[in-house]
Formats: C-alpha cells, structure tokens, sequence
C-alpha cells in the first residue's frame, strides 16, 4: 500500500511539472532558418534560432526553470520583480551566457551588460536595439510614472530578416512611430501598468507589425483587442496564453 502511495505521489508530481514546463510554442520562418517562440507566459519568452537559446524576462513563477533550455543569451527589459528574478536567471546561465539589461536592473541584481534607449548591440547573428518603454497617463499616486522614460527598455530583436518588437512595459509612445520593418511585435495589455486594448490598437497602427502577439495582459479581455482589429487586416492578431 505505502508503495503504491508513494507511486501515485511520483506520477502526480511528475504530471504537475510536465504541465507546469508544457507551453505553447510557434515556429516563424526565416531566410535563414526557423524560428521558434516559447510563450512562457506574462511578459516572459523565449527564442530559438540557429542554436542560440535567447529568454527575455525569465520568472521563476511560470515555470521550473532548472528544467528549462540554458541561456545563451539573456534580456531584462526592466528591474520590476515579475521582468528581474535573479533565481530564475541564475537557474539558466552558463559561463559564457550573455545579458542585457537597463541600468536599474544592474544595479538592483544582476551582472551584465546596460543597454540604453536607443543603443544597438549583437549577438552572434541577432541584432539587438533597446527603444523606449514607459508610461505618459499610468502613474502612482504619487504621480510618479509606474514605468519612467528613459529607465526601461523594449527590445527590437532582429533575426535574419525577421524583425520582432518586444515592447516591455510601455503604453503606446510616441517612439513607436520610429519602428520600421517590424515583422513581430509583443505589445502589453493590462492597466494600470501598460496599456487598455485601445491603445494596443493605436499602437499596432502607428508602426504596422504583420503579427501581433498581445501578452502581459493579466485579466483584460483578449477578445477586445481581436475586435479592435478586425478590419486592419495587414495585422495578424495571434492570442496565446500570456496573461
């Protein structure tokens, strides 16, 4: 009987972790191969191209990440708790593993490298340019933006002739306007830190991504989006479990 207890307590525990790490995944072609997307959920992904291994945002929350692909490379958009957890990151980081973060991040828990609005770097065949994610109406009752300008980042990710935009926490800036080419784009979804489905739309429409993936979106209802969008039919509307 104690056998046969502690049997059903393996399989289940078993089970449990198999769902846990069981995620949705999308293969995108590129002029150089595939592309795959690993939807962890909330604001955390990962890619696979050319046997690069890049997670953004890893939280130990969603996942059991010593069960996870190691890390090649690493991006941290910002120092937030649910975007910068230093076990997660220590879970997936290999002697040569490379990350990129803002400057707060830094300084709060992690080693690597700082990367500021605007500043493009590389690894290996990725392209990589950090671009401005804040908030203009979303504040504190302090009055202080929950995200500021200037301190977070997005990521434009550029893979052969694949471009993806992940935004990180960011309502629908002005900056956006600059984004060209984006093949790919990752916009957040949820108040009072990022944006309504509104001005999701409002951003899908100032720099015209061919895919939209809504994710950090918490409750709000990702049939919103879909309906705002509905005619705009250039855009690719895909909902994957984010939230």
């Amino acid at each position: 009987m104690k056998n046969l207890i502690s049997i059903i307590i393996l399989l289940l525990t078993v089970n449990i972790l198999i769902a846990q790490n069981s995620f949705q995944t999308d293969i995108i072609k590129t002029s150089d191969g595939d592309l795959k997307i690993t939807f962890v959920g909330h604001g955390t992904l990962i890619f696979e191209f050319k046997n690069v291994v890049t997670h953004v945002d890893p939280f130990g929350r969603l996942a059991d990440y010593t069960k996870l692909p190691k890390a090649d490379l690493i991006l941290i958009t910002h120092e937030h708790g649910d975007h910068l957890d230093p076990k997660a990151i220590e879970s997936i980081t290999m002697a040569d593993t490379k990350l990129f973060c803002n400057e707060a991040s830094l300084l709060k828990a992690v080693e690597g490298t700082v990367l500021k609005n605007g500043e493009k770097t590389s690894y290996k065949e990725i392209k990589i340019e950090a671009v401005p994610a804040y908030n203009i109406i979303n504040k504190r009752e302090t009055g202080e933006a929950f995200h500021p300008k200037g301190n977070g980042n997005g990521y434009v990710l550029t893979f052969a002739n694949v471009k993806v935009y992940i935004a990180g926490d960011t309502e629908n800036v002005p900056e956006m306007k600059n984004l060209k080419g984006i093949d790919i784009a990752f916009l957040p979804m949820n108040l009072p830190y990022t944006m309504t489905p509104a001005m999701v739309a409002d951003a899908v429409k100032m720099f015209n991504p061919k895919i939209l993936y809504p994710y950090h979106y918490g409750n709000t209802n990702v049939n919103d989006i879909v309906r705002l969008l509905k005619d705009k039919k250039d855009c690719e509307v895909r909902v994957r479990k984010m939230n």
